[in-house]
């Protein structure tokens, strides 16, 4: 009924859930804010390539124990994908090992078109991605990345799931380094920011964090702590938070509802929730393209 605000059982798992009917009603619209992608004149270089790092973990351990069946949020992956896409970037996709990104199905918008489309394009990349580790130690003689590497890019799509696995990779943490020193872009949005974290991962003792003085939009805490546990959206607290980490951090979160906004700072692109995917993936396509007129 779409007044439960229960959670419902995942029969996958022992003691895991899904977000309720009524959350899912409030939260998960049948179509998006998609209107046509902006890029008059894609890039035809060739050189430039954009990385997105998935997940590949389903079940996010709550702090009573219970588990929260979730992933990437398709809407968050997919429609910024798409005005990549449109721009003319070919997109290499990973996860911290190559197991297939995992993707909140019961968030995917069932009666838009060009997101199902998109999806179409990449199922099978998404479905067996890259190994996020094979490709750093295989990318050059030396082992990690390096001013040659393509990717103009790193893009890390939000939902439950990146908290899992993405915020303790030591890989990640390298990929982030490795964007902030040669002036490579990166961009989030949601819980996605919390991607960032990854970057004391494997820092020299002492150092200060990467993004430190850094401003951020992302998903709200409050909304985590309050509202989501009220309509069942998520089974129960959450075992830490993504903006109050990051403010731990030095980083300071702009934003305290969901509005669809998206902030940049540097060469740092954030969204604050699933309502920032399609403006981050203009801002996102419109920076890379203005990026590459400047670059070659």
């Amino acid at each position: 009924m779409s007044n439960d605000r229960a959670p419902v059982a995942d029969t996958a798992e022992i003691n895991a859930w899904f977000p309720s009917p009524y959350s899912l009603t409030q939260y998960v619209p049948a179509t998006t804010d998609f209107a046509g992608t902006s890029s008059p004149r894609p890039y035809t270089g060739g050189r430039w390539k954009v990385l997105l790092i998935g997940t590949q973990e389903r079940y996010l351990p709550m702090a009573d124990g219970r588990f929260f069946s979730t992933g990437n949020h398709p809407v968050e992956l997919l429609l910024p994908l798409l005005h990549l896409d449109a721009a003319g970037f070919d997109v290499d996709v990973a996860t911290p090992s190559g197991g297939p990104v995992k993707l909140e199905v019961w968030a995917f918008p069932s009666r838009d078109e060009a997101v199902t489309q998109i999806y179409k394009k990449y199922e099978e990349k998404l479905r067996a991605p890259l190994s996020l580790e094979a490709l750093w130690e295989g990318s050059s003689s030396n082992g990690g990345f390096d001013a040659s590497t393509p990717y103009l890019a790193v893009f890390v799509p939000g939902g439950h799931g990146v908290l899992n696995d993405i915020p303790r990779s030591r890989l990640v943490g390298d990929v982030l380094r490795w964007a902030h020193a040669q002036d490579r872009y990166v961009v989030t949005l949601c819980h996605g920011p919390a991607a960032l974290l990854a970057a004391e991962v494997g820092a020299p003792a002492g150092s200060r964090f990467l993004y430190d003085g850094y401003e951020v939009v992302a998903f709200p805490d409050a909304l985590d702590q309050g509202t989501n546990i009220d309509i069942g959206y998520i089974p129960g607290k959450m075992q830490w938070l993504v903006g109050e980490a990051l403010r731990k951090r030095g980083v300071k979160t702009l934003n305290e509802g969901i509005t669809g906004r998206v902030h940049r700072d540097r060469l740092l692109l954030t969204g604050d929730s699933p309502l920032a995917s399609n403006a981050l993936g203009k801002l996102a396509a419109e920076t890379l393209l203005e990026a590459v007129a400047k670059r070659g």
